[in-house]
């Protein structure tokens, strides 16, 4: 349940319009109501408040079939790298965290098999050579088995030398680092260092079993696009990656959203993703919780990864420490909408999850769905319409 103190009284008294609010809102609804998605849960936040949240459809849980509800839990993806980013740059504040480090000198188990060399800051930028390297979710929770697996990852290829995403492997060994270095477990400094001090409840990286009958099962919609459908659109296949529907759907177990999987398990909902980004947003502008300093934010916000191309999507990556920049050209192919700044910054996740802030506006947004859209290119373009919907949405187009 969102914090009364964080909701807004009414649209405009954030900067909202609330015409062009309501008109998001039938959008996220429109796959519910078509029968695409099972539930959808959207809020967008302004200047520390949520100006609107709105829940749609019905869900699992454990099992049980209900309506979702403005505190139903889901599972965010690989917006949670965003969140696990974030507490990586607290140590850099502080000076417990040098990005140029070699990973070896501060996890000593991963140096092996080639990855002597690898810099701290090529964990957050999948520029480190290992993408595909092998992991057991409930592993994470236990420190040996976790660095035993870290031994024998080998790398795909010369660290530096591209990008190419790394799904969850080098999200590990930055958790590992966050351990290591602040003595308290990973779930733990989320919780303690950012959830509990922005006032998120519901920001979880590892969900206690009490929370766990909150949270929406998830399950796949819809068809996989034929090779003819992506020729006739003119854009390549994806990639196939490692990662299978039976592996998304273990997401439903309870120990791995217990282990709360740093590159990917996060646990929230639409409203504390969207405020999760308000406090990035208010500290930047040196008016939040001071969490994090404006000059932190600034360091971590710089787009470093120059003219590396993301393989996925083909265009230059533009990425920061750990979330993506929209850039002034092709940031819906970065996952941003058509009406965002180049200053917008966030990380999306699977199935189509959202998490972003744009400086230009203070606007954030967040949207969770536990329905897993096989047709690529119709989530994408629902991600692109939503986004370009909320970015739009100050009155009059002020700041």
């Amino acid at each position: 349940m969102v914090d009364s103190g964080l909701l807004a009284e009414t649209p405009e008294s954030v900067g909202i319009d609330p015409e062009k609010l309501e008109a998001l809102f039938e959008r996220a609804e429109r796959e519910v109501r078509e029968g695409l998605l099972p539930s959808v849960q959207i809020a967008v936040a302004r200047r520390g408040r949520v100006a609107g949240l709105r829940s749609f459809g019905t869900v699992e849980r454990q099992g049980r079939t209900g309506p979702v509800t403005d505190d139903t839990l889901y599972c965010i993806f690989s917006c949670t790298k965003a969140i696990t980013s974030a507490a990586g740059w607290l140590l850099v504040q502080a000076g417990e965290l040098d990005l140029d480090a070699c990973v070896a000198d501060l996890v000593p188990e991963f140096g092996t098999n080639g990855k002597e060399g690898i810099r701290v800051e090529q964990l957050f930028m999948h520029t480190a050579g290992f993408p595909q390297a092998p992991f057991r979710p409930a592993e994470f929770l236990d420190p040996e088995a976790r660095r035993e697996r870290f031994a024998r990852w080998r790398l795909n290829w010369e660290p530096g030398s591209r990008l190419e995403y790394h799904p969850s492997s080098s999200m590990y060994v930055i958790a590992d680092i966050i351990e290591r270095q602040s003595g308290q477990s990973y779930g733990e400094f989320v919780r303690e260092r950012i959830a509990q001090p922005l006032g998120l409840r519901d920001l979880w990286c590892g969900l206690p079993d009490a929370e766990q009958p909150r949270m929406a099962d998830l399950c796949y919609r819809g068809e996989e696009m034929t090779d003819r459908e992506f020729e006739e659109l003119g854009i390549p296949r994806p990639p196939v990656t490692e990662v299978t529907e039976e592996a998304v759907l273990g997401f439903n177990r309870p120990e791995v959203r217990r282990a709360g999987i740093p590159g990917g398990g996060g646990t929230t909902t639409a409203a504390d993703l969207a405020l999760f980004y308000q406090g990035l947003l208010g500290d930047a502008a040196g008016q939040g919780a001071g969490i994090w300093k404006p000059e932190t934010l600034e360091m971590a916000l710089q787009v470093r990864s120059g003219d590396l191309v993301d393989p996925l999507v083909g265009v230059p990556a533009n990425r920061g420490l750990g979330v993506v920049i929209a850039g002034s050209d092709r940031a819906v192919m970065r996952g941003f909408g058509h009406t965002c700044s180049p200053q917008a910054f966030g990380h999306g996740g699977a199935g189509g999850q959202i998490g972003w802030a744009d400086p230009a506006t203070g606007i954030s947004l967040g949207y969770c769905t536990n329905g897993f859209d096989r047709h690529f290119v119709r989530q994408a373009r629902r991600g692109i319409g939503i986004s370009s919907r909320a970015a739009a949405l100050a009155q009059g187009g002020e700041a």
